[in-house]
């Protein structure tokens, strides 16, 4: 091989070493260039790991600390329990599926409270955990009447379907004891319970949004269904409530507005029903409406004084009995 050859050959061999070193030059830049505006690490959102999805459901995400304060227990007072124990642990999926049509056993609303493995009482499930027992918890008694043979018929079917799904053993009172606390539940609370109304019955039909913005500006707020006229710790004291037809024509509109004062879920106030008047008369001017009783009357001179001694001692009688107006041990009762 001659000079010339051997020298063509290494230039050759030199030219591709540069195109290659150069090519890998620009690689590197093109990287570094890309890393400044898509920075790697744990901040990447792309790279980082993907966790469980949170489908909407009845339990909660897995977390790793826990409300010291979520201790639910059911209430002696005004509710009764079926326990069951389940032969192994239960995943909150499997139990979530067992239960996720079980609210209400006829009219009374039911609490389901679970054992979680490791320690822990809790309403709402947790994903990803395991479950020891469970507590069906049905209120006695409430506004629909005590509870029924039939309704805790139900309830008793519903246990028995869930400890043959999870082998588990059922724990209950007796049927006649539960039963008979109902009843004396239930009479003891219908004498102290008591809604107290007035009504503003409109010269002339007012239209929705008006009667909303009259509302509002004497201090309603919207409060579940309805609105609200709110005590300082955020419950209502007493709520407006009004129909307006559907099949409304032209020009047709609201024509009585209801204010209504639930004494058992509402804030102890000596002076309840004075201030609803006083608001009421207020609302009254604004929309061209006569206030009256929940009868239809004229309020008589004093009625404020009257009522507010009658509603303060119902609240007494209500806190002696152990059903505080305005608290939650209340509201499972009277709804």
């Amino acid at each position: 091989m001659s000079d010339l050859q051997i020298g063509l050959i290494s230039l050759g061999v030199v030219l591709v070493a540069a195109v290659l070193i150069y090519n890998w030059w620009q690689d590197r830049r093109v990287r570094r260039s890309m890393q400044a505006q898509f920075p790697e690490g744990e901040n990447d959102a792309l790279m980082q790991d993907i966790g469980l999805r949170k489908e909407p459901g009845l339990w909660a995400p897995k977390t790793v600390a826990r409300s010291v304060d979520e201790t639910p227990e059911a209430d002696p007072a005004c509710e009764a329990v079926i326990d069951i124990a389940f032969g192994q642990a239960v995943s909150a999926a499997s139990l979530h599926e067992a239960i996720q049509l079980v609210s209400s056993v006829g009219k009374k609303p039911v609490r389901i409270i679970a054992e979680r493995e490791g320690g822990g009482h809790h309403e709402t499930l947790h994903e990803g955990e395991q479950y020891l027992s469970l507590q069906l918890v049905v209120v006695i008694a409430n506004r629909s009447g005590a509870l029924t043979a039939i309704e805790w018929s139900h309830l008793w079917t519903f246990a028995q379907n869930l400890a043959e799904r999870f082998d588990g053993v059922i724990e209950a009172p007796d049927q006649e004891i539960v039963l008979a606390q109902a009843q004396d539940l239930d009479t003891r609370c219908a004498e102290m319970d008591a809604q107290v109304g007035l009504i503003l019955q409109l010269a002339s039909p007012r239209a929705h949004d008006d009667v909303i913005e009259a509302a509002s500006a004497v201090g309603f707020l919207p409060h579940a269904r309805h609105m609200a006229w709110m005590a300082e710790n955020g419950l209502p004291r007493f709520v407006m409530q009004f129909e307006q037809p559907v099949d409304a024509e032209e020009g047709e509109g609201v024509l009585r507005v209801d204010l209504v004062l639930d004494v058992p879920n509402s804030v102890p106030d000596d002076q309840a029903f004075s201030r609803m008047m006083a608001v009421g008369q207020d609302l009254a001017a604004r929309l061209d409406a006569h206030l009256l009783d929940d009868q239809g009357r004229s309020l008589p001179d004093g009625a404020g004084q009257v009522i507010d001694k009658q509603i303060s001692e119902m609240y007494d009688r209500l806190d002696q009995a152990g059903f505080l107006a305005g608290t939650e041990r209340a509201a499972r009762v009277f709804s």
